[in-house]
């Protein structure tokens, strides 16, 4: 089965993930909810390729969870902002947080011994 198989797949989970079901776009939509809306900001914070961050802003655009604003005219550059349907997203991705915080805890490497 193809991943855009599931487009029509009767499992809601299956649906949702055909659109925010990669590391990609759920790190775009994460600083969307941090207050960024910048594609260099997106292209830093997500380390993700500017071929990645393309792509996936546009499927976002085009699903209607982000809405493209333009903010500067020479070059045209355009900001991307959460939609309602967007905003309305915010509590899966808190509930990604939330398991990540209490199951995946940072590991830190233990400072060396004093003597």
């Amino acid at each position: 089965m193809k991943w855009t198989d599931l487009e029509e797949n009767w499992c809601p989970v299956a649906r949702t993930l055909t659109l925010v079901g990669d590391r990609w776009t759920l790190l775009i939509l994460r600083d969307c909810f941090l207050g960024f809306s910048k594609f260099e900001e997106f292209a830093e914070n997500t380390g993700a390729t500017r071929h990645i961050i393309s792509s996936r802003l546009k499927r976002l655009v085009e699903a209607g969870i982000l809405e493209r604003r333009p903010y500067q005219s020479r070059p045209v550059r355009h900001a991307y902002v959460l939609t309602e349907k967007g905003r309305e997203f915010g509590p899966a991705l808190a509930a990604f947080r939330d398991w990540g915080k209490k199951h995946l805890p940072v590991r830190r490497a233990a400072a060396p011994a004093t003597e």
